[in-house]
This record gives C-alpha cells, sequence and structure tokens, in this order.
C-alpha cells in the first residue's frame, strides 16, 4: 500500500520527525494536535473550549486534504492539562461529534508542549470504501 505524509508546517514536526496525519490505504492517523494557527500563535489562551473547537477545525482540514472528513472519525484521543475543565472540552466535542459519536478518550496529563496549551487531540479515520 501506499503511504501518504500530510504537513501542517509546525515547528516541531521537522524537529521531532512527524507528520500532521499519516494516511495508508483508507486508514488515517492524525498526530496530536495543539491550538497553533499557521502563524505558529496560540489560538484561545486560557480558554478550553475555543482550544478544543479549534483543534478539531485543523485536524478536519487534514482529513479533508487526506480526501476524509471529520465524518469517517472513529476515535479521538484528548490530553488536557486539567481534567476539572471535561464540559469545556466535551462541550466543542460534542457539537463536532454529537451525530457522529467516535470512541474517544480524556486523559489527564502533567503537561504539553507549551504551558499555554490545555489540550492536545489524536484521531483516527476509516474512510469507507
Amino acid at each position: 500500500m501506499t503511504r501518504y505524509n500530510y504537513s501542517s508546517g509546525a515547528p516541531w514536526e521537522d524537529k521531532v520527525g512527524y507528520s500532521r496525519a499519516v494516511k495508508v490505504g483508507n486508514i488515517i492517523e492524525v498526530t496530536g494536535t495543539v491550538a497553533l494557527n499557521e502563524l505558529n500563535q496560540v489560538v484561545g489562551v486560557g480558554d478550553a473550549y475555543a482550544q478544543t473547537r479549534f483543534i478539531l477545525e485543523k485536524i478536519g482540514k487534514v482529513l479533508e486534504s487526506a480526501g476524509s472528513g471529520v465524518k469517517d472519525i472513529v476515535r479521538t484521543r484528548m490530553f488536557v492539562t486539567d481534567i476539572s475543565r471535561w464540559e469545556e472540552y466535551g462541550r466543542a466535542h460534542g457539537e463536532v461529534f454529537h451525530d457522529i459519536k467516535p470512541c474517544t478518550t480524556m486523559v489527564e496529563v502533567k503537561a504539553l508542549i507549551g504551558p499555554e496549551y490545555l489540550v492536545e487531540i489524536e484521531a483516527t479515520a476509516i474512510i469507507n470504501s
């Protein structure tokens, strides 16, 4: 099978050696994604809902470039720095996935790549043939 790598231009991709997403066959894996825009600016500083919403839109864009979309997501993993704010993360996730209902996990972590990031999200999509 052919492998396709997709980049978002994040500064860490080349330093760490990873892709924003990798597509093999009908499976697309999206790497951990934080609320960093194309100008390398943090989006939604201090706002768990805004960061989650932005990240899910960013994931949707890379999936579209791979011929897919959020409708094909079967699993998300949310790494959060404060689990007590679960409703804020969950509200944004629920708005996007209300009818799709992928498997999901929300785990509190000690820290992310920078203190301004409140959430990092991974996703797995399977394109229906």
